[in-house]
């Protein structure tokens, strides 16, 4: 029977083991550009505008007409359709005019064009959401890391002066204040797993993973950060434009409109039906063989509607065009100002943070243990280097998240 639980303890922790991957960033984005179900479903949206180009370029099919004799009152026959009765032919041709066909085409082609682009910025934001993620869970693990080791060290030292307080060595209260700052430091690290449970199922669904995620950031990826940007709104807004996706559609978006406008005015022009028949007995003559032509008159629907209105949606488009230009400005002033107000508070501490936290902490406790220091002195230290820490991870985090809005913002790997 100990075999039987020694067995199942083995594969149970096992299991916990396989159920967990660590990765780098970059093994997150391979996966992701290749798993990511919102990205395979987008790119369907590219592959049907590719087809109604396709459909664009086609002509309407010819018409084929025929008549057939039913009944021939001279003759009493049914049906007489022979060298000695009645048959008659027709084939008909719509051809376009006023450009509707070439029209049509460069709207379509536009169309796909503009379905690229949203793809792309699909593309660039489910990147955003999938780095930000990455960096939150890995500096939330980082601060319950910290947590759970000062945890351990705490309810051990609980263990031990329970014991001496139940011989009478040491007074409740040290015990209850030990317990107090157990609690604290639980309840603390319960609002990070929560926040770090809902960043790990973001994680999951943009990598289309059910292993848990446990992201590796190497000193060197963080550093990149913390170099110095000059802030030169012309040059960012010049790479924003020609790298972002969204403002890329907006002038796309005018295109179209332009072409429908053009395209709706073509409507307005008639088109020509060509045609030829062929009448056995019934025309003028036997074995009659004609040239049809037909155009409709333009007298009551000259298009007037949809063309207005396809004008009204190409200006409306161009004062999107406009915002969209104060927008972008804004999102990088808000962006760049955003990341370098993070870099200089990391800047600030980062003295601090290079100092041996753990050296410092080791003896604060080696020190505590053999009473040098008092109860009040450890409990105050344990709360400050444990806020310190996560205060330090959060200020890291907040740099690197930061620095990848800024970013996306761009759409171009500034780090």
């Amino acid at each position: 029977m100990k075999k039987l639980f020694a067995l199942l303890f083995l594969v149970s922790l096992n299991q916990v083991v396989v159920a967990q991957k660590t990765v780098t960033l970059e093994d997150c984005e391979s996966q992701f550009l290749k798993k990511n179900l919102f990205l395979l479903a987008s790119q369907y949206n590219i592959d049907a505008s590719k087809a109604l180009t396709i459909q664009a370029r086609i002509w309407d099919n010819p018409t084929l007409t025929a008549a057939l004799n039913a009944y021939n009152p001279d003759g009493n026959r049914y049906f007489d359709i022979g060298k000695e009765g009645q048959k008659a032919f027709g084939i008909e041709q719509l051809i376009y005019l006023g450009g509707k066909k070439s029209n049509e085409v460069k709207l379509a082609q536009t169309n796909e064009q503009l379905a690229e682009l949203q793809f792309n910025d699909l593309l660039r934001i489910l990147k955003l959401q999938l780095r930000k993620s990455f960096y939150t869970v890995y500096y939330n693990i980082k601060s319950l890391e910290t947590t759970d080791k000062q945890l351990t060290h705490i309810e051990d030292l609980i263990n031990s002066y329970s014991v001496q307080e139940q011989k009478g060595n040491i007074p409740l209260r040290d015990v209850v204040r030990l317990q107090s700052l157990y609690l604290n430091f639980k309840n603390e690290r319960m609002e990070v797993v929560n926040d770090n449970i809902e960043e790990q199922a973001n994680l999951k669904l943009l990598l289309n993973e059910t292993e848990t995620v446990i992201p590796n950031v190497s000193d060197v990826e963080f550093n990149k950060y913390l170099k110095t940007i000059a802030f030169d709104l012309k040059s960012l807004e010049s790479d924003a434009i020609t790298n972002r996706p969204d403002y890329l559609s907006k002038q796309k978006e005018i295109d179209a409109n332009s072409l429908n406008v053009k395209l709706q005015k073509s409507l307005s022009v008639p088109d020509i039906t060509v045609g030829a028949t062929y009448d056995q007995r019934s025309g003028a003559f036997n074995k009659e063989a004609n040239l049809t032509l037909g155009i409709p008159l333009p007298l009551w629907n000259k298009n007037k509607g949809n063309i207005k209105y396809a004008q009204t949606i190409l200006d409306q488009s161009k004062v999107k065009k406009q915002n969209f230009d104060l927008q972008l400005q804004t999102e990088i002033t808000s962006a760049w100002t955003k990341w370098d107000e993070s870099r200089k508070n990391y800047s600030v501490i980062k003295p601090i943070v290079n100092a041996d936290f753990e050296t410092v902490y080791n003896g604060i406790l080696t020190n505590f243990k053999k009473r040098n220091i008092s109860l009040l002195e450890f409990t105050d230290f344990m709360e400050s280097y444990n806020q310190a820490t996560i205060q330090v991870n959060e200020l890291k985090k907040k740099v690197v998240l930061s620095g990848e809005e800024f970013n996306s913002t761009i759409n171009k790997d500034l780090f």
